[in-house]
């Protein structure tokens, strides 16, 4: 497990470093928010610890971005223990909140806390299989050939829709209806832009035995092999 530790303090960053370590994870640290941004897009992390008030990009900021993509663990960490921060952290997608100044270990404790309810929610149930992809829909994990595959929210909404629908043919329209609402007004081929993601991670991962087929001029459709 590898946790990203972002916080303009130094001294602080050494503390969970230390701790982290300790408690047998791997880490990388960010001293402000483009670094820690930087940081998650090049590395494979499990868990973030994210200072809120740091330059260049803030904790909320970072955050934000973050949930645009990724379902990956967040706890704040931060001076400010206001209702409203606490709150506000919470509804752009973080998961927990510590506020300064804290005990190490029990930052710790709720990391491990944490990752453990995460490995539990992963390992429950079979889910949807096909070929060596398995959908955990309960946990909204993606394994293929056993590897958990990260998926943005649209994404996972993409595969969840295909997979509980096998063969059905989806138009461009269809799916923006479905997974984007029938309030969008954006460009269609931001559909065509979310599939080809799709299927370029799907296939990284060494997808085998089924595939989002095209079908030119009218569509996409999940595909089974026999």
């Amino acid at each position: 497990m590898k946790l990203l530790l972002a916080d303009d303090n130094e001294a602080i960053r050494d503390i969970l470093d230390n701790f982290a370590r300790a408690a047998g994870y791997e880490t990388v640290m960010a001293a402000d928010g483009e670094q820690a941004w930087q940081l998650f897009c090049t590395e494979d992390i499990d868990l973030i610890l994210l200072d809120v008030m740091m330059p260049k990009l803030d904790g909320f900021a970072v955050c934000r971005k973050i949930r645009e993509c990724s379902d990956v663990p967040i706890i704040m960490i931060t001076a400010r223990g206001e209702d409203y921060d606490r709150i506000m952290g919470l509804e752009i997608g973080a998961d927990d909140y510590v506020v300064k100044p804290f005990s190490a270990p029990e930052v710790m404790a709720r990391v491990k806390a944490i990752l453990r309810r995460l490995s539990r929610s992963g390992d429950a149930g079979q889910g949807r299989q096909y070929g060596n992809l398995v959908f955990q829909e309960e946990s909204g994990r993606v394994l293929v050939a056993g590897k958990t595959v990260r998926l943005t929210h649209k994404e996972a909404d993409l595969l969840l829709l295909f997979t509980a629908n096998p063969g059905q043919l989806f138009s461009r329209d269809k799916l923006l209806d479905k997974i984007w609402g029938m309030d969008y007004t954006g460009d269609t081929r931001t559909v065509d832009t979310h599939i080809r993601r799709l299927r370029a991670k799907l296939e990284q991962a060494g997808l085998s035995g089924c595939a989002i087929g095209t079908v030119w001029g009218r569509g996409y459709r999940w595909e089974v092999m026999s």
